[in-house]
């Protein structure tokens, strides 16, 4: 469990930066999952459930201006920042885990 912080900005504007921070990176590659979700529901407000494959998450995240993360690392007291590739490589890996895969 290493403490993560996510850093969103959905578009070119300055003010739309945000953040998040979450116990673990599982809880930070869930929560990014969230927010496609999220933008979905938007998108489709009368649809009753909202379905989506991992290329239309993996499009979302590279729509983004910005998203990366920092990971705590224990041994030394610092965060470690990663990037779109890497938050895509560690949503996979989770995705096909859920999967039984």
């Amino acid at each position: 469990m290493s403490h993560t912080i996510l850093l969103v900005q959905p578009n070119q504007r300055p003010e739309t930066r945000t953040y998040s921070d979450y116990e673990s990176v599982n809880e930070c590659l869930e929560g990014i999952c969230k927010i496609f979700e999220e933008h979905l529901k938007r998108l489709h407000p009368h649809d009753p459930s909202i379905t989506y494959d991992i290329s239309q998450l993996f499009d979302f995240i590279d729509q983004l201006t910005d998203l990366c993360c920092l990971v705590y690392q224990k041994s030394n007291g610092t965060y470690t920042p990663h990037n779109k590739d890497w938050l895509k490589e560690k949503i996979y890996h989770m995705l096909r885990k859920q999967a039984g895969k």
